[in-house]
């Protein structure tokens, strides 16, 4: 089988390499597209290919029909948004993502934002500590969970919320479980954002959310942009000079929350996954993954069932 390892934003050279000797041992051809500027590019590519390694790229109906051999894709990495699931479905096209891979790459990330938050971005001014302050995890998934590990570490009063993961769980864990989204807003100091972007997450975490946290709260954003509403977050911190936002996801109105100086911080372009290690770990994940499939038909990461 042919199978296409497309990257607009290429794997470290040493996942490449990992990837490649996964595929090629179990009988595989392998093509390699990275740094591709133009989609007729990425169409042209995937033509003959029966199985396909992406990381953010954007697997439209475009790609799909020009795919007329492809069985299979594999999204390296855990949010799959950037492919379009239903219409895979249609064509018969499995997809799949790596979860877990990144989640400890992800959770560093948010404490290494943090850190620098609470000493007011290294502006020669006394912070605060992380110690004793109440971090909140809105779901409890793969990196929720890791977030909650690390926060431990820092002795930090941990709690969560996650609709879709039993309160028994989240406490088993250590973390204490809320029964509700407004709750954990308001209990916390720290929120640490772990939603993927799905109708219902969708602009959630707006004005009357996040104005539920106490006094010099610090709204954390590692999963994805399109969660948070921009125009009445921009509101609530033109009148709340307490709050805080970081950010690993540039908003679109990133120039307008640039003047909230000292309280704003985002990365310059997406980071959580962006270790030597995460990417290999998701990338060989996806090999292997793809070599189950043709193997034994093997679908359990399965996102599009």
């Amino acid at each position: 089988m042919k199978v296409l390892i497309a990257t607009e934003k290429p794997f470290a050279p040493a996942a490449v390499e990992g990837i490649k000797k996964e595929l090629l041992e179990a009988g595989h051809e392998v093509a390699l597209l990275e740094k591709y500027t133009d989609n007729a590019q990425l169409l042209d590519a995937v033509k003959d290919a029966d199985a396909m390694i992406v990381r953010s790229d954007k697997v439209t109906p475009a790609v799909l029909d020009a795919a007329k051999q492809l069985k299979v894709v594999v999204r390296a990495g855990a949010g799959y948004d950037s492919i379009d699931t239903a219409y895979a479905k249609e064509k018969n096209v499995v997809v799949e993502n790596t979860p877990g891979q990144n989640s400890n790459a992800v959770a560093e990330l948010v404490f290494g934002m943090l850190v620098s938050a609470v000493r007011n971005f290294y502006n020669g001014k006394a912070g605060t500590e992380l110690m004793g302050k109440k971090l909140g995890i809105l779901a409890f998934g793969n990196v929720g969970r890791n977030v909650a590990r690390i926060a431990k570490g820092f002795g930090m009063d941990v709690y969560a919320y996650d609709a879709f993961c039993p309160a028994d769980v989240i406490e088993a864990a250590g973390v204490h479980a809320v029964k509700t989204q407004d709750e954990l807003f308001q209990v916390s100091d720290i929120v640490s954002l772990h939603i993927p972007a799905t109708p219902e997450t969708i602009k959630s975490i707006d004005y009357r959310t996040v104005n539920q946290m106490p006094k010099k709260g610090i709204l954390v954003n590692t999963a994805r942009k399109e969660v948070i509403n921009e125009e009445e977050l921009l509101k609530l911190m033109g009148e709340r000079e307490d709050l805080k936002f970081v950010t690993d996801i540039k908003p679109d109105a990133d120039e307008e929350f640039s003047k909230f100086e000292g309280r704003y911080f985002s990365t310059p372009k997406k980071m959580g996954a962006q270790t030597a290690e995460a990417n290999t770990n998701a990338g060989i994940a996806a090999a292997k993954q793809i070599n189950s499939f043709f193997a034994t038909g093997d679908t359990k990461f399965q996102v599009n069932k």
